[in-house]
């Protein structure tokens, strides 16, 4: 029986940890500010990794978010000499997965974190190495990530002649033997560059046409520099531009964007990151676009559910519309879009004609919600249950607040009365961490909680909840992660991952 406890707590334990590492990045929240969720996530990493190694190393595969990714990878390389041999050898896969899939500035971020600490042994100068050597184009590295390029050579003394384009089906040509060297650790040396990118950035000091064949971070520098224009530079340099970049700086052409130069496709864009967008919108214009709007992110939600897309049946979802979900100054609105983004991923997994959404504020428009408010979570869940959905999602901070509790005290005696044979499955889905109880906040015990950062992500949390019941063990939850850990690993050495 004493085993059989100890699991279930070192099942909560990894499960506080994932929970946390899905939804917290170390930035204020609307009731924490940023020194208290570093503290908290502080505590965490360090306790998961000293008590449970394997299952911190194997949540590299599943939804953490990039800042708790890269930290877990940093922590691992830090403290190698803790790692049996078989260990290592399994790390070392999961940290090259991963490193594929972060941002290359996160990448190279990692760096500076790892040479701050000063770490350079023979593995992690492998597994940086390796990292490099799959860059698709060195020399846009070179211009784009000068700095983090730099300390990478300097300090872990990896090669910078290595031949680019390892990972991409059409590689970009390597810059020739030295240039990269005499780029970063020579400037002025050479009076041209091979490379069409290294010798832009040469021109770019004294030559206004070059501005325009560099990444467009790195020509607004020069674009300032050499007085262009705002609203002409931006018309010249669109077609180098990012699809984000072209998100962020669509509005700056007009209230609609028609016909703007920088103009982006929604319909292509990730769930979540859209719904940011549309909430970033004033009312009038979402009005005027709704249709493109509704349209883009229909699509997008249909891309996240994929093959699950109408078979979750009956579906009946409760939406935090309340002020708290305005989020922080640093992470506007990201509740509230995640829970947009949530209805309409929750109404392509649902049957046809069988899915209903009750938001906190009463609203029946999910284009045109906003935080306000507080948060009637009970009286919205009852709304919810009278539709007798097959599951149940809730999509909330979790502070229920009007009347206090409601929420809990419903869904407890739905359990334990109403519903005793669970026909309806309920989970609730929390995308604020909170850093005093190191945990997402419940609504009640009965109710399995996943932490999400992303609504993208929510077909696999709901999965991976089923393990906050408290009825299941480690060994339950250590399966589930070896799978995770296969399909991953599966994914990124077949060339998925790039």
């Amino acid at each position: 029986m004493t085993e059989t406890y100890a699991d279930l707590i070192a099942a909560e334990d990894v499960l506080l940890f994932v929970n946390a590492a899905v939804t917290s990045t170390g930035q204020r929240e609307f009731r924490s500010q940023a020194y208290q969720q570093r503290l908290s996530l502080d505590f965490l990493h360090e306790y998961v990794r000293v008590n449970y190694r394997t299952v911190y190393a194997a949540s590299l595969a599943l939804d953490i978010n990039d800042h708790n990714a890269a930290r877990v990878v940093e922590q691992l390389l830090r403290t190698a000499g803790e790692a049996s041999g078989e260990q290592r050898r399994t790390e070392g896969r999961l940290i090259a997965a991963r490193l594929a899939r972060l941002p290359p500035q996160r990448v190279y971020r990692l760096f500076r974190a790892l040479r701050a600490a000063k770490v350079g042994n023979r593995r992690t100068r492998a597994i940086l190495r390796d990292w490099l050597a799959a860059r698709p184009d060195l020399g846009h590295d070179a211009v784009k990530y000068r700095a983090g390029l730099k300390t990478a050579a300097r300090h872990f003394h990896l090669p910078l002649t290595t031949a680019a384009g390892a990972g991409t089906s059409t590689p970009a040509a390597p810059p020739a033997a030295g240039e990269l060297g005499d780029f970063l650790f020579k400037p002025g040396v050479r009076p041209r560059y091979e490379h069409p990118l290294l010798d832009a950035y040469r021109r770019a000091h004294y030559e206004q046409g070059a501005v325009y064949e560099l990444p467009f971070t790195v020509a607004e520098g020069f674009a300032a520099k050499h007085g262009v224009a705002r609203e002409a530079f931006v018309e010249r340099i669109a077609p180098r531009m990012t699809r984000l970049e072209r998100l962020r700086t669509q509005r700056e052409a007009g209230a609609d964007g028609a016909g703007a130069a920088v103009r982006t496709d929604l319909s292509v864009m990730p769930l979540t990151r859209l719904a940011l967008y549309a909430l970033s919108l004033t009312t009038e214009e979402r009005v005027r676009r709704r249709a493109e709007l509704t349209g883009a992110l229909r699509s997008a939600a249909r891309r996240a559910a994929g093959p699950y897309a109408g078979t979750w049946g009956r579906v009946a979802a409760v939406l935090d519309d309340s002020y708290s979900a305005s989020g922080s100054g640093v992470k506007r609105r990201r509740p509230l879009a995640v829970a947009l983004g949530g209805h309409f991923l929750l109404e392509a997994l649902a049957a046809p004609g069988a899915y209903g959404a009750w938001w906190t504020s009463g609203r029946t428009d999910p284009l045109l919600v906003r935080p306000y408010g507080p948060t009637p979570l009970g009286m919205r869940v009852i709304d919810a249950l009278e539709y007798a959905p097959e599951r149940l999602v809730v999509v909330s901070d979790g502070w229920d607040n009007a009347p206090p509790g409601l929420a809990g005290e419903v869904l407890r005696v739905w359990r334990t009365r109403l519903d005793r044979e669970r026909r309806t499955t309920v989970v609730h889905l929390n995308p604020v961490y909170d850093a005093d109880g190191f945990d997402v906040r419940r609504l009640a015990a009965s109710v399995p909680t996943a932490g999400i950062r992303d609504a993208e992500d929510l077909p696999a949390l709901v999965e991976i909840a089923q393990f906050a019941e408290g009825r299941t063990g480690l060994a339950d939850l250590q399966a589930y992660l070896d799978r995770r850990i296969e399909s991953f690993l599966r994914t990124y050495e077949r060339g998925g991952a790039t």
